[in-house]
């Protein structure tokens, strides 16, 4: 199979418009609903519920977007690493950021990196929770960041923030005329939730808050990342919920932010490695993030 399908299918999985992923890819609208027909044809499966007049992904779709942003990921590592070593670079550290963690605190410490280690090359990609997993125990990672701390054997989690949730509500939205939102007055319209089967954490986090109001969710759809919810819920499928500062970084003129009403609950945010003693390159890195403010200021077990 070859990468320009894998990477033409990323793009319209993400942008769910076929001329708007054409315009990112710069090519064509053509080739690339040839290239999405011949990838279905190769595979054997339907990637795109074409039935209502909005194209969505099915479960066997989004499936394989994470599994190309991983061949993806891979193929790019492998390039800057062997580029890295002909450039004298020898320390380095590979980042993994899943969930849609736009996260300004991320932003900050890496730019803190850079500045006080410019030698040290960090690489940083974005992986589902999953495929964080498979990356750190297959040592193709060193550190991963995600809303999950259901790691598995020989792997640590460290809870290194928590921010508050907010509910993300499309332009026109009724919810609109308050400036803060009672999570029943919420769920009294359709929800976008993450897909449990993703296991991204997010879906768990959220689903316990969920579970806290007195009126039930109905849920329209279930996604695996944040700027396809944000596209939906901009689309006008539903409401969603996430950590206002994400949404941020994330700019869409069809969405906006409410708080919720009282004391809205937190989601965490989870530093992933191996189990054993860090590199010394991580151990700096894991210093400047507790200095940055991060509540975990002890070691975690090795």
């Amino acid at each position: 199979m070859e990468l320009r399908l894998l990477r033409y299918f990323i793009a319209v999985a993400e942008e769910l418009h076929l001329a708007r992923a054409a315009e990112r890819l710069g090519i064509e609208q053509s080739p690339v609903s040839r290239a999405m027909r011949d990838l279905e044809r190769l595979l054997g499966v339907q990637l795109f519920d074409r039935r209502s007049r909005r194209t969505r992904l099915t479960w066997a779709g989004q499936v394989l977007l994470g599994e190309c942003r991983r061949v993806l990921t891979t193929v790019e590592q492998a390039i800057r690493i062997t580029k890295g070593a002909a450039q004298g670079y020898r320390g380095h550290l590979r980042i993994a950021i899943c969930d849609g963690l736009a996260q300004p605190r991320i932003a900050t410490l890496l730019a803190r990196n850079r500045e006080e280690e410019p030698e040290l090359e960090i690489r940083v990609v974005e992986l589902p929770f999953s495929q964080q997993l498979e990356g750190l125990r297959d040592d193709l990672l060193d550190i991963g960041f995600a809303l999950s701390d259901a790691v598995t054997a020989g792997l640590i989690a460290e809870a290194v923030w928590t921010d508050p949730l907010s509910v993300i509500v499309p332009a026109r939205h009724p919810l609109l005329a308050h400036a803060e939102v009672r999570l029943d007055d919420a769920l009294k319209f359709p929800v976008v939730l993450c897909h449990p089967e993703a296991h991204s954490g997010c879906h768990h986090q959220i689903q316990v808050v969920l579970e806290g109001a007195t009126v039930p969710p109905r849920v329209v759809e279930q996604v695996t990342s944040l700027g396809v919810m944000l596209t939906l819920v901009g689309a006008g499928y539903g409401i969603g919920f996430a950590v206002a500062s994400h949404v941020q970084l994330l700019p869409r003129p069809d969405i906006f932010i409410r708080p919720l009403a009282g004391v809205p609950p937190p989601l965490s945010t989870y530093l992933l490695r191996r189990r054993g003693e860090p590199s010394a390159p991580m151990k700096r890195f894991m210093r400047r993030m507790r200095d940055e403010g991060a509540p975990g200021h002890e070691e975690a077990d090795a």
